[in-house]
């Protein structure tokens, strides 16, 4: 399929996607939760700063999800004379709050622990536990991202996962994935450094996991605060939905020239603004009734379009 196109039949509904999100973030959270506690248990068994590390990741992520669950509550709250566009947006700033949490309460945490663990000698207490508690947990996430891929998939389009992380409208989504593959890898390098410690017998691999797991979660938290501080300012619909747009004005009869299309997205809503050239209609009545019956088939067209303002010109 092209990147860039898509069938109409292709795009799921929008009450399903956003039910989709939520039954992934309650799996994520279920998850996560016995996970930590499966961690923190571990940790306090071993003395392990890398258990120690994953734990903290994963009661941060369930703390997570409790937040991206509070943002789409608040997002279906209906616009108000202060907020007339409605309350969308609001996801974006939750989504943000998950990244932060994700770079303080993880990534700053785990490098933290590690450098102190750097300074003990004190061995690792009955490895095994630990390294059966990370097997387990691989598992789980990786069952855990293997269901948000399958949800990433339905709006990729053909794209590679690096352009639709960077063109994805859905922070909720993209907070999903980015926590799911930094507690995938997160758990990989603590696996590797307890292994590692118990051959050995050197410490200090145990405090090098603790650090390189910081780094990630700093590194993939930088990441999305990066792409949802754009949605945050203002961005449009996704370039695809946009082109689509654009062909669907460009087919209209009445419209003799589109000189701007205007989208903002708002969460899972979307606002239009159009300035366009009409073609003569003889009557103030009929450009009306022209306008209004575009304004109607675009948003059958595109049912995610909450407002459409439309202006008809002379020149741009």
């Amino acid at each position: 399929m092209d990147d860039d196109i898509a069938n109409e039949s292709d795009y799921p509904d929008e009450s399903a996607k956003k039910a989709d999100s939520i039954k992934s973030i309650f799996y994520a959270l279920f998850a996560n939760l016995a996970i930590a506690l499966a961690k923190l248990g571990a940790a306090i068994t071993t003395g392990s700063g890398s258990m120690l590390a994953e734990s903290v990741h994963s009661f941060a992520d369930c703390c997570n999800q409790l937040l991206l669950l509070l943002g789409l509550n608040r997002a279906k709250q209906p616009p108000s004379p202060d907020h007339p566009l409605g309350f969308g947006k609001s996801i974006y700033f939750w989504s943000f709050i998950v990244a932060l949490m994700l770079f303080s309460m993880g990534g700053l945490f785990s490098v933290y622990e590690g450098v102190h663990k750097l300074s003990e000698t004190e061995p690792l207490r009955s490895p095994l536990i630990a390294i059966g508690v990370l097997a387990f947990s691989v598992v789980a996430e990786g069952l855990s991202l293997m269901g948000c891929i399958r949800e990433v998939n339905k709006e990729r389009y053909g794209r590679s996962f690096w352009r639709w992380f960077q063109e994805t409208r859905r922070s909720e989504l993209l907070v999903i994935f980015g926590e799911d593959l930094a507690a995938l890898l997160g758990l990989s390098f603590a696996l590797l450094a307890v292994s590692m410690t118990m051959i050995t017998g050197n410490v200090i691999y145990d405090a090098i996991g603790s650090i390189g797991i910081g780094v990630l979660l700093i590194v993939i938290a930088f990441l999305l605060g990066v792409e949802i501080k754009k949605l945050i300012i203002g961005q449009s619909v996704e370039p695809r939905r946009l082109k689509e747009m654009r062909e669907f004005l460009a087919g209209e009869d009445t419209i003799a020239e589109i000189f701007n299309l205007v989208t903002l997205q708002l969460g899972d809503d979307v606002m239009v603004a159009i300035k366009a050239r009409m073609h003569p209609l003889g009557s103030e009545t009929d450009l009306i009734k022209a306008v209004n019956a575009i304004e109607n088939r675009l948003k059958e067209k595109f049912p995610e379009v909450l407002w459409s303002f439309f202006e008809p010109d002379i020149s741009d």
